[in-house]
């Protein structure tokens, strides 16, 4: 993309001049780089919701798909636009839709810690078990990586949530935060009933791939839910 291109401009949120340019050829509205993107993936992903607006009341698609299938949700969620995912959202965007490796808007936004978008996302019935090519789901892509405000978030959604979905190595989020020693989500994950005896590919369970202490720590919660139940 080089600098000054419409889509750059799109990405730089200078509306001024990308309604110059359409002004003087309006097949800019629809038309797509070499990556496949339209100006709304760009001024989407630079959270331009103003600019992402003006196009929509051009008639733009809402659900375009880049080369990869980004949509511009999907793009808007990955990198934080908070205001750009609830307007293409209240435009009817796919909530659910996919990349081409199966990430969705809920799964990046779960994964970069925006806790806000993924709340958002939430509230409008997003599917919070959506599983990429890998099986992985968005709570697996939290615990992993230690976010454990979102954690607690997709916890939330008790009754909707399959806490031990496995991935395609048979890994469940548990698995995944025991092998990380992320102690806390870990912690959390066994206080809200994950498994802690499941089997993984390799016929691993989560406290095989505990550390000691982790492990006391998980036994230890179980047996006090035991003890109260």
């Amino acid at each position: 993309m080089s600098e000054n291109s419409i889509y750059d401009l799109a990405y730089r949120g200078k509306t001024a001049d990308v309604k110059a340019l359409i002004n003087q050829d309006e097949r800019l509205i629809t038309a797509r780089d070499s990556s496949g993107r339209m100006l709304i993936h760009w001024a989407a992903l630079g959270g331009h919701d103003e600019l992402v607006r003006y196009l929509l009341s051009l008639d733009v698609p809402v659900d375009p798909t880049d080369d990869t299938d980004m949509t511009p949700l999907i793009l808007a969620a990955s990198a934080g636009r908070e205001k750009v995912v609830n307007t293409l959202i209240n435009e009817g965007a796919d909530i659910n839709a996919k990349t081409q490796q199966g990430h969705s808007a809920l799964q990046y936004a779960a994964s970069k810690n925006w806790k806000s978008i993924c709340a958002l996302l939430l509230e409008k019935d997003a599917n919070v078990n959506i599983t990429d090519n890998r099986g992985a789901t968005p709570l697996h892509r939290a615990a992993s990586k230690g976010n454990i405000a979102i954690v607690k978030l997709l916890l939330e959604h008790g009754k909707k949530l399959y806490i031990d979905n496995k991935d395609a190595d048979g890994n469940t989020a548990l698995h995944l935060t025991c092998e990380e020693n992320r102690v806390d989500e870990a912690k959390l994950l066994v206080g809200n009933g994950a498994n802690l005896t499941i089997k993984n590919k390799q016929e691993k369970t989560p406290l095989d791939l505990a550390s000691p202490g982790l492990r006391r720590a998980l036994q230890d919660i179980c047996s006090e839910k035991e003890k109260s139940s």
